[in-house]
């Protein structure tokens, strides 16, 4: 899409372009227009729209019903999904619709966790990257449709290497201003760390050994992987995600071997081990088994005097 600005539910989309792909990737159905926003088009120097070409198109609300037919039952993906969606979310609250959205994933989120080495994560580099065209950058169905064929070469890196896609469920709560920002679709790190662990933590991590479920991984802020792909790992594997280092912690993740600050440093110096997030990833399939809670208690001695405990 293409938007008169920033600022969802100020800014209007000004272009719209989505397309619902098959599971062979082809396009099945598809929603193109330009829309009338209603106020000033803005940076006509980047999307190339002037007031006057817009003037008698559809209106957001004209176009609304096809739109959620398209999204019903399917995973939004877009290039910045956030940027995209509260855009989305915030228009159709205007004219009183709610998107049929509950997942959504973005490729740049994606394509980073994919280590492509690239100089940038634009879609224009994307393109280049995998040999695909583009014909008008800016351009609100160009820009799917070079999407659409990136998404096929990029789905199966990741299926290569193990990748975890980063589809994220959407909050349906409407905050003041109406607006769902990017926020809402990552988990929160502080929601992460309050989650309880099956498993007993078995102690500090020892460097060439595995990794042990019940571990308290910490990140710092020094890895090359987002927060949110290395959580939904660690949670995955039956491992403890903290969000503070100290004596009970397992092991820090950070990629500097000698950190002058932040969580790294504080692991130095209580004598906490650390690896690169390229270390725990090529051990979070070796993980073993750890030593449930339940195993743990004495069963034998829930008798009266214990069950209220």
């Amino acid at each position: 899409m293409e938007t008169s600005g920033f600022r969802p539910g100020q800014a209007r989309i000004v272009s719209i372009a989505a397309l619902a792909l098959g599971d062979d990737g082809n396009v099945e159905q598809s929603l193109y227009s330009l829309l009338n926003p209603g106020v000033d088009p803005g940076p006509t120097h980047v999307h190339g729209l002037t007031a006057d070409m817009l003037e008698g198109q559809p209106t957001f609300g004209d176009i609304v019903d096809h739109l959620v037919e398209l999204l019903d039952g399917r995973t939004l993906v877009a290039h910045n999904v956030g940027f995209d969606y509260s855009f989305l979310a915030a228009e159709a609250e205007l004219v009183n619709r709610e998107l049929p959205t509950d997942t959504v994933m973005c490729t740049v989120e994606l394509a980073r966790r994919l280590d492509l080495g690239t100089e940038n994560l634009r879609l224009e580099t994307l393109a280049a990257h995998w040999g695909i065209s583009q014909i008008r950058p800016h351009d609100a169905l160009d820009d799917a449709l070079v999407l659409a064929q990136i998404l096929k070469p990029v789905l199966l890196r990741a299926r290569e290497r193990k990748v975890w896609l980063p589809v994220h469920p959407v909050s349906r709560r409407r905050w003041p201003n109406g607006v769902v920002t990017h926020d809402e679709l990552r988990p929160l790190k502080a929601v992460a760390s309050r989650l309880p662990c099956p498993y007993l933590n078995p102690g500090r991590y020892v460097a060439g050994r595995p990794l042990v479920q019940g571990m308290r991984i910490a990140l710092s802020a020094e890895v090359g992987r987002t927060h949110e792909e290395l959580i939904e790992r660690i949670l995955h594997a039956g491992l403890a995600y903290t969000d503070t280092v100290d004596t009970e912690t397992s092991l820090v993740l950070c990629n500097e071997a000698q950190p002058a600050q932040g969580k790294g440093y504080h692991a130095r110096e209580l004598g906490v081990p650390l690896a690169s997030d390229a270390e725990f990833m090529r051990g979070i399939d070796g993980v073993v088994g750890g030593t449930g809670i339940d195993d743990f208690y004495d069963t034998t001695l829930a008798g009266a005097q214990f069950a209220l405990f």
